[in-house]
């Protein structure tokens, strides 16, 4: 009876650390070419390797973003599609197992919605419609989420008038992502093609118009920077922001909802236009570092120290992603490893880093999947 005891718990205890240290990974992709939309794979946090057999492959049409809820119940994709045909789906991630079902698909009334968000309380998901064409160019688009997870038609849009800086870039509104404040009263829209971040107050009390302009309604960036992606500490004393077109990274002090520029930094280190294509950034789970890919002819991941006090950058390192156009990328849940998705090598690149002092290691994986686009952890 005792020996009975003694290997349940063992088997009990390598169950809990085989589960502690495997993640489910969710991939979206473009499907442009061999690829069939979202797949659901396992990582191994202690060896850093996905395995190569996917758990779940779900059949969407360019799901280039992703969005797991904070209860992990609900994924939401943005099916990325171009000539008045973008639209959205949400999918019931199943408890336990992790399974992805179909829950809705509607119009996002944009074209290539390239970024979603949910509200913090979970009413609402807000689509980033890029728009490359400059008519009728990119616009925000806020959907109600059901008590079931399915999607509402959209109850309210915005757009913004361009910057013409860049008249190949910039003569149509291209909003290119939608990121909420951690208090969840603001919403920020980062618009390529205005060269201003907009900033929404947020009222769930009003069903018909959640957003309204906050004073000021927007921030002003350089001419011709392209503004991208947001990301916020967990403070919300601080935010982060990509400048796309001028590969650089701004660091706000944010008060009230403002964002106050205190810092800017280049990404590049060349003058030339191909180096320059800011794309992705986010924080280590410990907030001291801040990571961000630099696309074009660059396809680096550059390192920032982060200081405690003021919130400002201090470069640390250039590291190649060894591929081609690294569209997105995540830390994985240890914090241990660096997954980066290179959307025209077709590779997801598994980057090994020290949890102490924020630097890139070895390559310890390339896993072939095609056209890679997002990457999110669900646990």
């Amino acid at each position: 009876m005792k020996r009975l005891l003694t290997c349940l718990l063992i088997n009990s205890a390598v169950a809990m650390t085989a589960t502690a240290q495997g993640h489910e990974l969710l991939v979206g992709s473009y499907t442009q070419g061999s690829s069939e939309g979202i797949y659901r794979y396992r990582f191994d946090s202690q060896s850093g390797q996905i395995e190569p057999e996917p758990l779940q492959v779900v059949q969407s049409v360019n799901p280039s973003w992703l969005v797991v809820s904070s209860d992990r119940r609900l994924l939401f994709a943005v099916n990325e599609n171009g000539a008045g045909h973008g639209q959205v789906s949400s999918f019931a991630l199943a408890p336990g197992s992790g399974a992805i079902s179909p829950l809705s698909r509607l119009d996002s009334l944009g074209d290539e919605p390239t970024h979603a968000s949910l509200s913090n309380d979970g009413r609402y998901l807000f689509v980033a419609n890029y728009a490359v064409q400059p008519t009728p160019g990119g616009s925000l688009s806020v959907l109600p989420v059901a008590a079931d997870g399915r999607l509402l038609p959209v109850v309210q849009q915005e757009r913004h008038p361009p910057s013409y800086v860049n008249p190949e870039r910039q003569s149509g509104s291209h909003v290119h992502a939608a990121v909420s404040s951690p208090d969840g009263r603001y919403l920020y829209a980062c618009d390529l093609g205005a060269d201003k971040v907009f900033i929404y107050r947020y009222d769930s009390a009003n069903p018909e118009r959640p957003l309204s302009p906050a004073r000021p309604a927007a921030v002003n960036l350089p001419p011709g920077s392209g503004p991208r992606h947001l990301v916020f500490a967990a403070t919300g004393k601080q935010a982060y922001l990509t400048l796309e077109m001028s590969a650089e990274v701004v660091v706000f002090d944010v008060q009230d909802g403002v964002l106050i520029e205190r810092q800017r930094l280049p990404l590049s280190d060349s003058q030339a236009p191909a180096s320059k294509a800011a794309g992705a950034l986010h924080l280590s789970p410990d907030g001291r570092f801040l990571y961000v890919s630099n696309r074009g002819t660059a396809n680096e991941l550059l390192v920032f120290a982060i200081d405690s006090a003021l919130g400002t950058l201090t470069p640390l390192q250039r590291r190649s992603v060894e591929g081609d156009h690294p569209r997105e990328f995540s830390l994985d849940p240890s914090g241990g490893y660096v997954l980066v998705a290179n959307q025209k090598s077709n590779q997801i690149v598994v980057i090994q880093r020290d949890r102490h002092t924020g630097l890139l290691g070895k390559t310890v994986q390339k896993l072939a999947q095609d056209a890679p686009s997002d990457l999110k952890f669900v646990n």
